[in-house]
């Protein structure tokens, strides 16, 4: 496999800036495994990134790439498919960059049901502006801006994009990495807005600061604390206290917006005539 993914990375790149023990290039791999598997064509695959530590991802990857401002990827990605909707368009963003400044881009993204597959990199934490609390930052943990452990609630952001209209949404781990690039796969295959969010770990700057270990111990609390939503349906709520779920959370179909004003193009060009 690692032959195969090899032609999807600008090898002059790296190596990368990321810290030992981060997540981020394990999604990376998986994100180029499912493109790989999926059979896209290299050369009509547009990746797209904000800012942040998950961002830098584009540059390594070996297609059409657009390194964009802090939170407007998805914006920009927009453009980008409505301008060439033969196009399968990626947007890797983090925790921060799409949930917080980028978060009314994500709603309004899902609730038009655009063809875009948006990869969430959730490492709970802003690691590269400086470990500050993001929306995805749970309740009492520690960061730059919360010394005294974070006050707020955070996003449940599969919820969040599957209440705003998304037709596709899933969430995996980097221990769950095989199940991590089914979903990836199957949210290509999906015409209309797909959302997978990849639990990452950042061992320096949140991991570090929250007590949880190296890196290889913040693996095992993924894999202890993750919970297939299939399993999960056999266990009661005491079980389920402390976990989260992993698996494919929402599929449907519904009219796809570049269809649509495509539709509507044809129909006003035919009544000019």
């Amino acid at each position: 496999m690692l032959k195969d993914v090899e032609k999807y990375l600008r090898l002059n790149r790296l190596p990368h800036i990321w810290c030992p023990g981060c997540g981020n290039g394990i999604v990376m791999k998986a994100i180029l495994e499912a493109i790989h598997e999926s059979g896209l064509e290299q050369d009509k695959t547009v990746i797209v990134s904000g800012i942040g530590c998950s961002s830098r991802a584009s540059g390594y990857m070996n297609f059409d790439t657009v390194h964009t401002t802090h939170g407007r990827a998805i914006a920009f990605a927009t453009g980008i498919k409505l301008a060439n909707p033969e196009l399968q368009v990626f947007v890797l963003t983090g925790d921060g960059d799409g949930s917080a400044i980028g978060g009314n881009h994500l709603i309004h993204a899902a609730r038009r049901n655009i063809d875009l597959n948006v990869i969430m990199f959730n490492n709970n934490i802003y690691g590269m502006t400086g470990g500050q609390y993001s929306p995805m930052t749970p309740h009492g943990k520690f960061a730059t801006t919360s010394p005294y452990g974070n006050l707020e609630r955070a996003f449940d952001i599969c919820k969040l994009t599957q209440a705003a209209g998304a037709t596709y949404v899933g969430r995996s781990t980097v221990y769950h990495v095989k199940l991590l690039t089914e979903l990836l796969k199957k949210a290509i295959d999906n015409k209309g807005f797909s959302f997978v969010e990849a639990v990452s770990l950042c061992p320096i700057s949140y991991g570090r600061r929250n007590k949880m270990g190296n890196a290889p111990q913040m693996m095992t609390w993924l894999k202890e604390h993750a919970v297939n939503i299939k399993a999960a349906e056999k266990m009661t709520s005491e079980q389920l206290t402390d976990k989260f779920l992993i698996g494919e959370i929402y599929h449907e179909q519904a009219p796809e917006f570049t269809e649509l004003y495509d539709r509507l193009i044809a129909s006003l060009q035919k009544g000019a005539e």
